[in-house]
This record gives C-alpha cells, sequence and structure tokens, in this order.
C-alpha cells in the first residue's frame, strides 16, 4: 500500500517513527517534509498530502502535528479526503470500518509512541466495511460538493 506522510514542526520527531512503523509492515512511504524543526504552517503540508493522496487512488495519508486538529481540519477542505484524527485504536479502526476515511491525523504531543503504534497497527487492519456505511460515505462526500448543510 502507498502512503503519503507530513508534519508540521510540532510533528517532525514522531513523523520518522511513524515512517518506519508502516515500512516495516511493507507499505512504500513517501515523505513529503517537512525536514527540520523550523516553524511552518500545517495547511501547506496538509495540502500536499491531500493531493497525492487524491492524484494516487488507493493511497492513504498520514498527518502529524502537535493536536492532531490542525492537520485534520485542513485535510477534510479538500473534496474526495476523509480524514480522520485518531487519538486511540478505537477512533482508528471506525475511521477506516465505518468511514472509510483515507487520511489519519495523529498528534505528537498527545500521543506518544507506544499509543501511537498501537493507533497505526489498528488503521493497518481495518477495511472499510461498506454495507449500510457506502451511502453515509457518500453523503459525507456528497457535503463538500454543496458547500453548506441544512438539515
Amino acid at each position: 500500500m502507498k502512503y503519503f506522510i507530513a508534519a508540521d514542526h510540532a510533528g517532525i520527531e514522531i513523523k520518522a517513527f511513524i515512517k518506519d512503523l508502516f515500512e516495516k509492515k511493507g507499505h512504500i512511504v513517501e515523505d513529503l517534509g517537512p525536514f527540520s524543526k523550523d516553524r511552518v504552517d500545517y495547511p501547506d503540508f496538509a495540502a500536499l498530502v491531500c493531493k497525492k493522496v487524491l492524484e494516487n487512488d488507493g493511497s492513504f495519508g498520514i498527518l502529524i502535528c502537535g493536536s492532531g486538529i490542525g492537520m485534520s481540519m485542513a485535510a477534510n477542505k479538500f473534496d474526495g479526503i476523509r480524514a480522520a484524527l485518531c487519538h486511540n485504536e478505537y477512533s482508528a479502526t471506525m475511521a477506516r470500518q465505518h468511514n472509510d476515511a483515507n487520511v489519519i491525523c495523529l498528534g505528537e504531543r498527545v500521543s506518544g509512541e507506544g499509543i501511537i503504534e498501537a493507533i497505526i497497527n489498528a488503521w493497518d487492519k481495518a477495511k472499510f466495511e461498506a454495507g449500510r456505511h457506502t451511502q453515509r460515505v457518500e453523503k459525507i462526500n456528497a457535503l463538500s460538493k454543496i458547500g453548506s448543510c441544512r438539515v
């Protein structure tokens, strides 16, 4: 499986650890930066990953910042991206099984290496269940096309 990974300056330390975990599982991981701890803006790196995921059918993205919140907010602005902020194994599993998430967002300042490894293992093992979830995912995708939603 192909993964694109990026972080901001607050997520750069755990980025190498995550990349190594995915590569040990046999996945191809392309690191889109940054490559130093100099301050950067997370939306720029979210955009790099999301564009690559959208251009490479069947690929996934990994985004890391301090909390994971900014990355997930930026990533979800892209039509076709379903980014999930995951802080535990359960949220990672559900994001893939029920929401067909194609980008996982993590917070370096929120989760340590042990938790991140458990999240990555859960994410990697989970597969989209389709069935009753397909209609819901289609509705999520449709929201970005209408601009706003009133229920």
